[in-house]
């Protein structure tokens, strides 16, 4: 009997249909002809097949809203936690309950990522067969032919790249995770090969990523993106993607996990042999080289959205040219406002509160004179502690006053938007709203209008990975780190101040800055799915859970409201987590595949 295999015309949702058919979104095809003659035909012009399985690869890519079990990653931080609290699988993430054999597949995808990694080879192996007739000419190409025509890139080319920088970025979602890992290299091993591969090196690991982007870095479109191409190839990898994926492999790198204190000295599984601060230099060099052809050192093809909320809500053909790269989420929904959404609204405004926003991510929001709490002219009264701060907490969370959906938040116990008879309520009192459309205003539901990317790479991110690695590889901080903080505080609607710092203090010496631009990270970057690595390759997540998760507890009492502190989540912390385990089937199976330490 024959089984059918659907395989999904991801054209469609990625764009790429100019290159194949979409009429149904589905071609079912025998799995027996799916051959690599099949699928790399020497008589397909257009590569049609081909397309499709390149389309297939972009699968793996994952969505990053509500992902974890319907969670988002950062419940798994201090930043949230979620309403699920103690039955979730991002609570047992955040509690350590997992071990080589009893994973959390959501997170710890060892086989997915080698599955991308697979298919990539076998694309990148066997394009070259198929004749392809389609050409273009990539944005911003100066070069020309002997008739003076812009010179056309073969289409072939651009995807095998494609294909390589989907690797390439398996490749690191597996470092980061797990340490050094066995590299491939283009080789696609078969059944009846040798398997039994030790990892590489963590250095060779990362040598082999950086080398992968810069070798094909020029062989990917460009931003902008004009025309059919601004449509055709939304959500597709672009140089600009190449050179900001390197500076976040770059910078987790040169991080003291990897880089200045590894788990187990001597260990180049897990970290480099020795400290090099150079490695800093070389992060804040790749951040460089994108900045200076973007924002206000360059062209502007890159740019800072001038409204916070809108880096999220649409594509670079849509004008958001703060957008590098990103998976193409649900149009015309209101999925996502209504899993996290809060509580206490019906019809079209009904919300879940899935991810509740602690107490601890809405004190490191400054003031609006972009000064910390106590040091601000502003006063902070912790009754009435939302007056006055960072125009960001207010797009980022709902707090009790808070506008949303034509009325103003009750988020107090017991309150219209808090109902802690329900056995699901909001422990924290606040809720999220990053990402979704501007529901502040008079409208009384959710009109499903705005599109929901998942943002993988933006313009805010390369201008901290770079005032990190500059601060880093600085003995004290130069103006130009101030300068992308200045930036992301301009834009983000803190006061100039009389010195036009943004509310940071000059000079400040290395540490200072260190704690400011980490801040800085955890409030522009929050629910990005950032701060659940970033604790860990600082190596400080066992500093920051030696505290509680806290939320609050409003009170109403005949009107007058009384706010508290509580402790949501208490988290016991142990070293072996900087990095997870690799899974128990590989160890077992491989006789060269060394254990992460202490698991």
């Amino acid at each position: 009997m024959k089984r059918n295999r659907k395989v999904m015309l991801m054209g469609c949702m990625l764009g790429l249909a100019g290159l194949a058919s979409c009429t149904d979104g589905y071609e079912s095809e025998p799995v027996e002809n799916f051959t690599l003659d099949y699928v790399f035909s020497p008589t397909d012009s257009v590569g049609t097949q081909a397309t499709q399985y390149l389309n297939n690869i972009y699968r793996h890519l994952v969505n990053g809203h509500n992902r974890v079990g319907s969670d988002y990653l950062d419940a798994a931080t201090d930043d949230a936690i979620s309403i699920y609290y103690d039955d979730s699988e991002v609570y047992k993430l955040a509690m350590g309950r997992y071990t080589p054999t009893g994973r959390i597949s959501a997170e710890m995808g060892w086989g997915t990522y080698y599955n991308t990694i697979r298919e990539a080879s076998i694309f990148v192996a066997n394009i070259d067969r198929v004749p392809f007739n389609l050409t273009y000419v990539k944005a911003g190409e100066t070069e020309t032919d002997a008739d003076g025509n812009l010179k056309e890139t073969p289409l072939n080319v651009t995807m095998k790249a494609e294909a390589r920088f989907l690797r390439a970025l398996a490749y690191f979602e597996l470092v980061k995770r797990y340490g050094g890992v066995p590299l491939l290299g283009d080789r696609v091993f078969e059944l009846n090969d040798n398997l039994e591969l030790p990892r590489n090196s963590f250095a060779q690991c990362v040598e082999y990523i950086v080398g992968e982007l810069d070798d094909i870095k020029d062989d990917l479109r460009g931003l902008p993106m004009n025309g059919s191409d601004a449509t055709n190839y939304a959500a597709v990898p672009t140089r600009e993607a190449c050179m900001a994926l390197k500076t976040r492999v770059l910078l987790y790198a040169a991080s003291k996990l990897f880089n200045e204190e590894p788990l187990e000295r001597g260990n180049e599984l897990v970290g480099y042999a020795t400290y090099d601060r150079n490695r800093w230099k070389l992060a804040a060099d790749a951040a460089l080289e994108l900045m200076s052809t973007a924002g206000h050192k360059g062209s502007g093809v890159i740019n800072l959205n001038p409204n916070f909320r809108n880096a999220f809500l649409g594509y670079y053909s849509g004008g958001n040219t703060e957008l590098i790269w990103f998976v193409q989420g649900e149009m015309n929904s209101y999925n996502l406002e209504r899993n996290n959404g809060p509580l206490g609204f019906t019809g079209n405004g009904l919300g879940n509160g899935r991810t509740l926003p602690t107490q601890n991510l809405v004190e490191s929001f400054p003031m609006k004179d972009g000064k910390p709490i106590g040091s601000s002219a502003y006063p902070y009264e912790v009754n009435n502690q939302y007056a006055n701060r960072d125009p960001r907490l207010d797009m980022t969370v709902l707090h009790n006053g808070s506008n949303w959906l034509g009325r103003q938040l009750a988020t107090y116990q017991g309150g219209g938007n808090n109902p802690t008879s329900s056995a699901l309520y909001s422990r924290t009192s606040y809720y999220m709203c990053k990402f979704m459309g501007d529901y502040t205003g008079g409208s009384r539901e959710y009109n499903g209008n705005s599109p929901h990317p998942w943002v993988v790479l933006r313009y805010a991110e390369v201008l901290l990975n770079y005032a990190e690695a500059q601060n880093e590889f600085l003995d004290a901080p130069d103006q130009s780190v101030y300068d992308c903080l200045i930036e992301l505080r301009k834009r983000a609607g803190i006061e100039p101040g009389d010195d036009n710092l943004y509310g940071l203090k000059y000079p400040m010496s290395q540490g200072e800055m260190r704690e400011v631009i980490r801040n800085e990270r955890r409030i522009e970057m929050a629910f990005e799915e950032q701060r659940f690595y970033d604790i860990r390759r600082w190596k400080v997540a066992g500093d920051i859970f030696k505290n509680p998760v806290r939320g609050l507890t409003i009170t109403n009492r005949d009107g007058v409201l009384n706010f508290a502190e509580n402790e949501v989540l208490n988290v016991k912390w142990d070293d072996r987590r900087y990095l997870f385990p690799i899974p128990y089937s590989e160890v077992l199976k491989n006789s060269n595949m060394v254990q992460n330490p202490k698991w």
